[in-house]
C-alpha cells in the first residue's frame, strides 16, 4: 500500500493506494467513526460489483451501514439527485460527525461530497473511487458540485474528504471507453507541467489501457501526487495554480454542454478533445510550437480518444460553443481565464483572449 497526504493543515487527509484495499475498507474506515455506523452511496453500475464486498468488510469490523443505489450516469448529478440523496441521509438519521462512503466514479463522488457539505451544515465523507478518472482526479481535492442547465459543476462547494481509498483492481470491471476517459486526465498531468510524464504516457499509455497493473499503479500514484501538490498550494483556486488542473476543461465543458451531458461524450473524452483544442489554439496564436500540438493530438488519437470537434461528435459553430464557455464558473470580471500552453508541460493562465477569438478559432 502507498500512502500520500493532501497537506491542508487541519483539513489534511490521507490517500491510500493499493490492490485489494476495497476488500479491507472496514479497517481503514473504523478509526474515523465516532459511532460504528456509516452510509454507502453508489450507483447501479458499481453496486453489483462492490457493494456486497464493501458491506461485508464493514460488518467484519462491526460497523453497521445502510446503502443507497442511484442511477448511473451524469444525469444523477442534478438538483433531483441532490434532493433524493439529502432527504435519504436525513431519513437515515445522519449526524454531523458521521462519515458517508462515496463508492463509485466522479458523479457519485461529486454528488456525495456536495450533499455532505450542506446536510446539517456539513458532515464527513470518504471517497472510494472505482473509475480511473475518479482515482486520478475527482476524488482528490474537495471540489464537489452538481450540473444545471446553464453548465457543468456550477452549483457546488469546496469540501474535502476525510479519506481517499484507491484500489486499482476495481479498474478490471471498467469498460474500455471509461478507462480511456480516465486516461485523458492522466495525460493532463504531463501536459500541465511535467513533460517527462507525458513522455511516459506516450510510451506506456497503451499498456495501461490494455490492463498492465504496473503501469496503472504508476499512473495513479504519479497523478495523485501531482494533484495533491497543486491542491495543497492553492486549495480554493485563488492563485491561478490550481486553475492549471482545468487544462482542456473550458473547451471540454462546452462540448459536454453541446452534447447534453450525456453518454454521447464522457467527461474525460471531452477533456481529451479540449486539451487538443487548447494546444491548437495556443499554436494558432504563436504561443506553442505546432509540433507540440500535433504530438498531443496524435497521442490521444492513438488511444482512440476524441482529438477534434468532429471526433467528439460536435459540428456546432464556434459562437454556440463560446456561448457555453461564457457560463464557465471561472469567469471573473466578465473575462474567462483560459489555460493555454507554451508547449508540452508549459501550461499557463491568461485573460488575453476574448470569447470572440475563441469562436473564430473553433469555426476554423
Amino acid at each position: 500500500m502507498e500512502r500520500l497526504t493532501v497537506d491542508l493543515g487541519s483539513r489534511s487527509y490521507p490517500i491510500l493506494i493499493g490492490d485489494g484495499l476495497i476488500r479491507d475498507i472496514g479497517a481503514h474506515v473504523a478509526p474515523l467513526l465516532r459511532r460504528p455506523r456509516t452510509m454507502i452511496v453508489t450507483d447501479s453500475n458499481v453496486a453489483p460489483h462492490y457493494l456486497v464486498g464493501v458491506g461485508a468488510s464493514l460488518a467484519n469490523d462491526n460497523i453497521s451501514f445502510s446503502s443507497l443505489v442511484l442511477p448511473a450516469g451524469e444525469g444523477t448529478k442534478s438538483w433531483e439527485g441532490l434532493a433524493r440523496l439529502t432527504e435519504w441521509l436525513i431519513g437515515e438519521g445522519i449526524e454531523r460527525s458521521d462519515h458517508v462512503i462515496a463508492l463509485g466514479g466522479g458523479v457519485i463522488g461529486d454528488l456525495v461530497g456536495f450533499a455532505c457539505s450542506i446536510v446539517k451544515r456539513g458532515c464527513h465523507f470518504i471517497q472510494v473511487p472505482t473509475t480511473l478518472l475518479a482515482q486520478v482526479d475527482s476524488s482528490v481535492g474537495g471540489k464537489t458540485a452538481i450540473n444545471v442547465a446553464a453548465g457543468k459543476n456550477l452549483i457546488g462547494a469546496f469540501h474535502q474528504p476525510a479519506l481517499v481509498v484507491i484500489d486499482p483492481t476495481t479498474l478490471a470491471t471498467l469498460p474500455r471507453r471509461e478507462l480511456g476517459a480516465g486516461y485523458a486526465e492522466v495525460v493532463k498531468y504531463g501536459l500541465i507541467d511535467d513533460a517527462a510524464f507525458f513522455d511516459w504516457c506516450e510510451a506506456n499509455g497503451a499498456a495501461l489501457l490494455a490492463g498492465d497493473a504496473g503501469a496503472r499503479h504508476q499512473a495513479i500514484a504519479h497523478s495523485v501526487a501531482a494533484k495533491a501538490r497543486i491542491v495543497a498550494a492553492d486549495e480554493r483556486e485563488t492563485q491561478d495554480i490550481r486553475a492549471l488542473l482545468n487544462l482542456g476543461h473550458s473547451f471540454g465543458h462546452a462540448l459536454e454542454a453541446e452534447t447534453g451531458y450525456s453518454d454521447r461524450l464522457l467527461h474525460g473524452e471531452a477533456v481529451a478533445a479540449g486539451m487538443v483544442l487548447a494546444h491548437q489554439f495556443s499554436a494558432a496564436n504563436g504561443l506553442c510550437p505546432p509540433a507540440d500540438a500535433d504530438r498531443v493530438r496524435n497521442h490521444l488519437a492513438s488511444v482512440d480518444l476524441p482529438h477534434s470537434l468532429a471526433s467528439a461528435g460536435v459540428n456546432t459553430g464556434g459562437a454556440a460553443l463560446a456561448a457555453h464557455m461564457a457560463h464557465d464558473k471561472k469567469v471573473r470580471g466578465g473575462k474567462l481565464p483560459l489555460i493555454l500552453t507554451r508547449g508540452i508541460g508549459q501550461s499557463f493562465v491568461t485573460e488575453d483572449y476574448g470569447l470572440d477569438a475563441v469562436a473564430a478559432f473553433l469555426d476554423r
